[in-house]
């Protein structure tokens, strides 16, 4: 548990470059709430589960962030700012990783089985993301402000967009025309300059007729 401390304490100044000082980093929501989530999980894994949950509760009181005392969280993990950040009780997070405020990584079902995401090593969840279902996401990852990621990305990948599709792998930009899944937000883009286009056939068909009448008489 010393270890994942450290670990945890290292990781605030290597990833927020306003921690200055010791004392700073002690008042940081996002240290307190691992460090109590790995207090709550040590009590969970031995069965205590009241006790694990009254934990949990008192973090998500104090610091705003809710971590399921199940939820399994390796070492160097560091959450910045922090408020509303939501994980799961089967989620799974590695080594390194980095989550920002309003992150959530949650189910999609209801059976008693896994139903939260894995996270490998380095990734990190931008601001209002959302991580989906029983997902791996590969070492590396890095996932935009906002998106939504419901299916698995693979290693050293960035994802963006609603649903999250990725953009960029191994450092080579991936082009978003070639088959790929459903995307409501194109779809209604699509649709919208169809639309357009029609309407300025119609305009464009008056303003001839227009002109013929004129030039008739």
């Amino acid at each position: 548990m010393f270890d994942n401390f450290r670990a945890d304490w290292r990781a605030v100044f290597h990833n927020d470059p306003a921690a200055r000082n010791a004392w700073e980093v002690l008042t940081y929501a996002g240290l307190h709430a691992i460090t109590w989530h790995r207090m709550a999980h040590f009590l969970w894994r031995h069965k205590l589960k009241f006790a694990a949950r009254l934990v949990s509760q008192i973090n998500r009181f104090i610091t705003g962030i809710e971590i399921h005392p199940g939820a399994t969280i390796a070492k160097g993990f560091f959450i910045d700012h922090g408020m509303g950040v939501v994980i799961g009780e089967t989620a799974e997070v590695g080594e390194n990783c980095l989550l920002y405020h309003g992150v959530t990584l949650g189910g999609v079902t209801l059976e008693k089985k896994k139903r939260h995401p894995t996270l490998g090593s380095n990734v990190v969840v931008g601001a209002g993301a959302k991580v989906l279902g029983d997902i791996t996401l590969g070492d590396n990852v890095q996932v935009g402000a906002n998106a939504v990621v419901v299916k698995d990305v693979p290693a050293n990948c960035v994802v963006v967009g609603i649903p999250g599709r990725v953009v960029m792998q191994d450092g080579v930009r991936v082009p978003l025309t070639h088959g790929r899944e459903f995307d409501p937000e194109m779809e209604m883009i699509k649709s919208m300059m169809d639309k357009i286009e029609a309407l300025e056939e119609k305009v464009q068909k008056i303003e001839k007729g227009d002109q013929d009448v004129s030039a008739s008489v």
